[in-house]
């Protein structure tokens, strides 16, 4: 296979601790720089770059000159805040070196299952991207309650990739992909190339850690794989210990490609459909019902009434005036706010609550409509 990026447009880059950091010799610096220059290279192209980097603790420890060997929780965390303003510092010099400006986001799993929280990430991090900015995002590990494992930003980047609906998340690793066992311990076992469903026999293929830097091993990449992959996301796993690890993966050099089972924004609706408990009820008028059904995000002036007690986030049903199930779609307010609004147009929101609110009361990303609605009387197709 060659050229595996092509046809991407926005691509989460997740980078493993042993690849930026050496524990002799601190921030493998010049590996960085060549990872800088293919970013600046792919965001030139018209792509939307993503980066979740682990490092920050393995640096931090190097600074701090902490003995080698397991750390207490205490200690990690301290490491971790040492690191992460030396590791975002060095982000920063290497892309605004070619224009591009960086902005830090630190999460825990819990941001990206919560769904107040799942939103408000999703929200920042799609405003830097609209702002032209390379996000850079790693785990909270300063506040992190349970043990920090390094290999937790493996399930963090895949969560990260399909919160965001990302067409493809790459995991730079110490390994060049799948192989049917482990290479380090059987010289026999060969290269997967391709993997289009994660079956039990996949799972079997998943050896342990490699290094001390790269706990997570081939495990948490499945454990990625599927999240990403069920969700619409494919994803690629490749060395990355080598100079301009983007432009390999272009080349055609050694990866596995985990194919996804839709395309992200059809897997998301899908997801919002099958939801069986919606907490709360909209209804609208006809142009509501139109737009709607032509693709468009739900504007507070069209919504007539509002029941139920929800919170941002939820699951709400919408209905037209005859009672009929339109759409079901992620609120993007409280229940009191929404009745606040219903019936505004979007420039009065922000007299009325006291703060500049979210334009669509549920955007169309986050909604799935009934195909049904679509022939309904009156209701006739509009561009999005």
């Amino acid at each position: 296979m060659t050229d595996l990026l092509h046809g991407y447009r926005r691509i989460v880059i997740k980078i493993g601790s042993s690849l930026l950091v050496d524990r002799e010799r601190g921030l493998k610096r010049t590996w960085l720089e060549s990872l800088g220059e293919d970013i600046a290279r792919l965001v030139g192209e018209g792509r939307e770059i993503l980066v979740v980097s682990s490092g920050a603790i393995a640096l931090g420890r190097k600074i701090l000159r902490m003995d080698p060997g397991p750390l207490r929780l205490e200690e990690s965390q301290a490491a971790a805040s040492v690191g992460q303003i030396a590791l975002s510092r060095t982000y920063l010099e290497i892309l605004s070196r070619h224009g591009i400006e960086v902005g830090q986001v630190l999460l825990t799993l819990g941001d990206t299952e919560e769904r107040r929280r799942y939103l408000n990430a999703r929200a920042t991090i799609s405003t830097l991207l609209a702002l032209k900015a390379v996000p850079v995002i790693n785990e909270n590990d300063t506040v992190a309650t349970s043990e920090i494992r390094y290999g937790d930003n493996d399930r963090l980047a895949a969560r990260v990739a399909t919160m965001i609906d990302a067409d493809l998340l790459i995991l730079l690793s110490d390994v060049d992909g799948l192989y049917t066992a482990p290479p380090l311990l059987d010289p026999n076992a060969s290269h997967i190339p391709l993997v289009e469903h994660i079956t039990p026999e996949i799972d079997k293929m998943a050896g342990s850690a490699g290094s001390e830097l790269s706990r997570g091993g081939m495990k948490t990449k499945i454990d990625a794989a599927r999240i990403a992959t069920s969700a619409g996301t494919d994803m690629i796993i490749t060395a990355g210990n080598r100079l301009y690890p983007m432009a390999a993966i272009e080349r055609g050099e050694r990866a596995t490609l985990f194919r996804a089972v839709d395309n992200p924004v059809a897997a998301r609706k899908r997801w919002i459909a099958g939801q069986l408990h919606a907490t709360g009820r909209l209804f609208v008028d006809a142009g509501a019902v139109k737009a709607l059904v032509g693709g468009m995000s739900l504007l507070s002036a069209g919504v007539t009434r509002v029941e139920g007690d929800f919170r941002r986030g939820d699951t709400v049903t919408v209905f037209d005036a005859a009672r009929r199930e339109i759409a079901r779609g992620l609120i993007a307010y409280d229940s009191d706010e929404a009745r606040l609004v219903a019936g505004l147009r979007s420039s009065e929101i922000g007299a009325v609550l006291g703060y500049e609110g979210r334009a669509a009361m549920i955007h169309r990303d986050d909604m799935a409509v009934d195909p049904g609605a679509v022939d309904m009387p009156g209701a006739q197709l509009t561009s999005a």
